[in-house]
């Protein structure tokens, strides 16, 4: 009796022993099932994730074969609510487009934003999906989902020549046959993007509570994110457009890509038909337009830098009634315009019904010695407001900067009610400038102090 009890004893040691050993992520397998291990991010977040790898998802593979297997893994994950570990290697995972995240399902990745690469032998490396396919998005989204810590490389993409840009379809897209609630895009890197993420739902399948946060980029067709029917409350949060996205391992694009980008007319963030968007620490460089606030959305704008951009901020508007934003602490340089005329530039416009109300925001000119596209170095105004309907303009702590009208507010528009005070123009002097829109000839008064 007292050997069996000793044997027993030094067991549950053995198995006490064992449980405390740390379990380093790694692919394992019991029975054909992947057994789950735990991964930490490289922002200190534990989470228990199956790698890829268990499921044949090899960066030795062929983009085809890993789009199977990884829409495999996928589909095992949806009714487990699991996350997948996008084991980190060497060169990526070449995938085929047309991949499906669906409903309950995690991608979960090494990295934090990398604005500049990382880099291995001239090439970028890590928790990486290398995509070549031209035919679909490569991937689509459904509710409850969430991509984090990846790196999306479209390595046959056109980088200065301009000649040889493919205008590849969205990397990120929304579900466009069903209602899609509850997707987190977090930490996330493009490299070589077209158009980023598009979440410009359908009206009969709308989408509710996306969050974009920390996601850096730099799409060659100009637009990094936008949404349309995305009903309680979509945040985009500390996302930053910039063409030296790739400096580590290809360095910055240049005048000529840069002014292609331009030229396409498109805006980095787009919103439209929004509950109260919010929208705070967002950055672009070198792109047309900085954020168009579609005419059916109302929400904030805050703490922002629109650098080299035509039009800074685009507000819109098609009812009198919550057609309202609140736009504050940013900075706008507005002085691109791909036909090379000065009185395309506005920082603001302003049209459609509704309200605006600025504070805190500076607009300046210039050419900075960062530069790497063709500016014409000043805008034409600080704000035009245009259009034929009701519609209040207020701003308050304004500084503005490099333009070339006589006076920074343009009214093009009979029925606009505008305040400004507490602004400084041009010269660097206080003004005001009122406008009642009881006259429909009325230009304003705009007093110096």
């Amino acid at each position: 009796m007292k050997t069996i009890n000793k044997i027993a004893l030094l067991m549950v040691i053995a198995l006490a022993a064992l449980s405390c050993q740390k379990i380093y992520p790694e692919t394992i397998i019991y029975q054909e099932i992947p057994v789950e291990v735990p991964v930490e991010t490289e922002d200190g977040d534990k989470a228990f994730a199956y790698s890829v790898q268990a499921f044949d998802v090899l960066p030795t593979n062929s983009a085809a074969e890993n789009k199977v297997r990884l829409q495999n893994a996928i589909d095992w994950a949806s009714a487990r609510g699991a996350a997948l570990w996008v084991e980190p290697v060497e060169g990526g995972y070449p995938v085929q487009s047309g991949i499906v995240l669906k409903k309950n399902v995690s991608l979960l990745g090494v990295h934090g934003p990398t604005g500049r690469g990382t880099v291995k032998d001239g090439k970028p490396t890590g928790s990486l999906f290398v995509i070549t396919d031209k035919t679909h998005p490569f991937i689509t989204v459904q509710s409850a989902s969430q991509i984090k810590g990846c790196q999306f490389y479209y390595p046959e993409q056109g980088f200065n020549d301009a000649s040889k840009i493919v205008e590849y379809p969205p990397t990120i897209q929304v579900s466009q046959d069903q209602a899609v609630h509850g997707v987190t895009l977090q930490n996330l890197t493009f490299y070589g993007s077209y158009f980023s993420m598009d979440f410009r739902a359908q009206k009969n399948a709308p989408c509710e509570q996306i969050l974009f946060e920390h996601c850096y980029g730099y799409p060659l067709g100009g637009r990094f994110i936008a949404i349309d029917y995305c009903y309680d409350i979509p945040r985009i949060l500390h996302c930053h457009v910039n063409p030296a996205v790739m400096r580590e391992f290809k360095g910055d694009t240049n005048y000529i890509t840069n002014d292609y980008v331009v030229n396409q007319r498109t805006f980095a963030y787009t919103i439209d038909h929004t509950d109260n968007a919010q929208v705070m620490d967002i950055f672009t460089f070198a792109t047309y337009g900085g954020i168009y606030l579609g005419a059916n959305t109302y929400g904030q704008l805050t703490n922002f830098n629109f650098d080299q951009v035509g039009i800074g901020v685009f507000k819109d508007g098609n009812t009198p009634f919550n057609r309202i934003w609140e736009v504050a602490q940013g900075s706008i340089i507005a002085s691109v315009s791909p036909d090379g005329k000065v009185e395309n530039i506005h920082p603001f416009i302003v049209q459609g019904q509704g309200q605006i109300s600025i504070t805190n925001v500076d607009c300046f000119c210039g050419r900075a010695a960062a530069v790497t596209l063709t500016t014409q170095g000043v805008s034409y105004d600080f704000l035009k407001v245009q259009g034929n309907s009701w519609v209040i303009v207020t701003g308050v702590n304004c500084r503005m900067r490099n333009y070339q009208s006589s006076i920074p507010i343009t009214v093009a528009n009979p029925q606009a009610q505008i305040s400004f005070i507490n602004c400084s123009n041009k010269d660097g002097n206080l003004f005001t400038f009122l406008r009642t829109g009881e006259n429909p000839n009325d230009k304003g008064t705009y007093t110096v102090l």
